[in-house]
């Protein structure tokens, strides 16, 4: 009799180590009331796995999501992962089940779960992880395979004492075939490109211009109405201009624009802006650029200095900066004038800066530019792309709910077409009046602010305060300056070396530097009520030297919830 039952459940033993299993497992944080709950399921048949999320998503996904499939063949040491896409794209990877970078140390044998394990404890890059297996099931199966295999299956891994990842249930699946690793799983790549591969197809990116001459020469004025998806040059040529249509996407996605700016004969550092044109009033820049810029709300200070197109009008909208850059000193194009022992000059000057917060700006029709106010026939070469990125899966476009207004921007792309340097802070400030609706709440101010005047004593050198003032009331106060100019020296070759080892381009400037960007800052304005106010800028501009003369550039933007 004990032969007997020795041996039927020896025949146990042996049919379930060859049937074919359905373990599901669930992955959870201890303590987490978020949902955050996640499953996995993992088909097995003979030595080979098959491991899968099985979560379920109500409602619509965003695009560049794969399907994603880990398959193992413990006969082979190898493991494949697989990402499949709805363009029917497919992409895998294969790596060892032997990991040597991970060590597993064996603790001893307990209970977990009603299992007969060994217990088992790693650590890697700085987490603990505690692995439960048990060999009394008689075959090897595992939801996470990356950190290496380990005989039998695993019934429960925590890592760092709160998240859990533990086995919920065993079923047979008599569907599964015994060979469940296709024999075509797609495009074979490398680990590190199908980590690529699937961040690429998440990501959405709009090439806006590529290499495109923004320089100083005659060109044709243009006439008609504005194509789309053509570059069209403005202001002898020193502004470029595209209209492109962006979609329209969930509230959850981060904007970015990356620009790229080579020197293509100009040796200077210049000032450069990206920026979109507003049309939803009956004026804006477009009819300066398509007619004239005399067509657009003038602005005279005590000099009789006439500044035009600069601030919030009831029937106008000044550009909307992305963003403030700077050229370096002849990046590129004077590579191979200079050497210097120990620096190795770059080859481009690239920016990337975050733009979510205007966002609102970048959707549907879209009249995006890009300026360097330069006077030489070469110029610069410059790219740029706007790129979103997402934080959720899901595409549900009902929350765009962020309010901005342009309140002014004294950035003159119009330069060369007439438009003026923002001098008036040497007798006037600036004052806009605006008003904020009944359903705009938790409204900041987003300001960009740079001084220039080139020589020792010019506003460029000189730390100058700017003093915000609301409805007559001083607010704020914020005094730009950049002291880490020198850490951009290999992007400006050109840059004029002085007797003492240093550069020019090595100058603290008044919020700039050559070869950076510009970054706003934000102030908080959530007290302001609903109705008309006012916003007022003031700078102690310094005095004007001979034919040189200090200058301001300085934009701002409401920022806002539309409730």
């Amino acid at each position: 009799m004990r032969k007997l039952i020795l041996s039927l459940l020896f025949t146990t033993f042996l049919l379930t180590a060859n049937a074919q299993q359905r373990l599901v497992y669930q992955m959870y944080v201890l303590g987490s009331t978020d949902g955050d709950t996640t499953f996995v399921e993992v088909k097995r048949s003979g030595n080979q796995l098959k491991i899968q999320d099985i979560n379920e998503f109500d409602g619509q996904l965003i695009p560049g999501i794969s399907t994603d499939i880990t398959y193992v063949d413990y006969s082979q040491d190898s493991a494949f992962f697989q990402m499949s896409y709805s363009d029917g794209d497919e992409y895998f990877c294969s790596f060892p089940l032997k990991n040597n970078n991970v060590t597993f140390t064996e603790e001893g044998e307990e209970m977990m779960n009603g299992y007969e394990c060994k217990k088992y404890r790693t650590s890697i890059n700085s987490n603990t992880i505690e692995v439960w297996m048990t060999e009394t099931l008689g075959y090897n199966a595992t939801p996470s395979v990356s950190r290496g295999a380990l005989n039998g299956v695993m019934i429960k891994q925590l890592i760092n004492g709160n998240r859990v990842f533990e086995l919920k249930n065993i079923k047979k699946d008599r569907k599964l075939k015994n060979e469940i690793i296709p024999d075509n799983l797609g495009t074979r790549v490398s680990a590190k490109d199908i980590d690529k591969i699937s961040k690429e197809k998440l990501i959405i990116r709009v090439p806006v211009f590529d290499e495109e001459q923004i320089n100083f020469t005659e060109i044709e004025k243009f006439q008609g109405e504005i194509p789309y998806d053509s570059v069209i040059r403005f202001a002898y040529g020193t502004l470029i201009l595209k209209k492109i249509n962006l979609q329209n996407l969930p509230e959850h996605y981060s904007y970015f624009i990356e620009v790229e700016q080579q020197s293509n004969g100009d040796a200077y550092d210049r000032s450069g802006s990206i920026f979109v044109i507003p049309t939803e009033r009956e004026l804006s820049l477009k009819d300066a650029l398509i007619d004239s810029i005399q067509l657009l709300h003038s602005y005279t200070d005590r000099r009789d200095i006439t500044y035009r197109a600069i601030k919030l009008e009831d029937d106008f909208l000044p550009v909307v900066e992305l963003m403030r850059f700077f050229t370096p000193f002849g990046v590129n194009h004077y590579n191979n004038a200079v050497y210097i022992d120990g620096l190795e000059w770059h080859d481009v000057a690239y920016y990337k800066q975050d733009v979510t917060d205007v966002s609102k700006h970048l959707r549907g029709d879209v009249l995006i530019g890009a300026f360097i106010g330069n006077y030489d026939g070469g110029g610069h070469k410059l790219s740029l792309d706007v790129v979103a990125y997402p934080s959720d899966y899901s595409w549900d476009l009902s929350q765009n709910d962020d309010w901005t207004l342009p309140l002014f921007n004294t950035c003159n792309v119009l330069e060369m077409a007439g438009q003026h340097y923002g001098r008036m802070f040497k007798t006037d400030s600036l004052t806009v009046e605006f008003e904020v609706p009944e359903n705009v709440s938790d409204l900041r101010l987003r300001y960009i602010s740079t001084g220039h005047g080139g020589w020792g004593g010019g506003d460029e050198f000189n730390p100058k305060e700017n003093t915000i003032i609301i409805d007559g009331e001083k607010v704020f106060t914020h005094t730009p300056w950049r002291c880490d100019c020198a850490t951009y020296r290999e992007y400006n070759p050109a840059s004029g070396n002085f007797w003492n080892g240093t550069s020019s381009s090595d100058l603290s400037r008044s919020g700039w530097c050559p070869g950076t960007a510009t970054q706003p800052v934000y102030f908080d304005l959530s007290f302001l009520k609903p109705g008309k106010h006012t916003i007022t800028i003031a700078i102690p501009q310094g005095e004007d030297v001979g034919s040189s003369f200090n200058h301001w550039m300085v934009s701002g933007i409401l920022l806002g919830i539309n409730n």
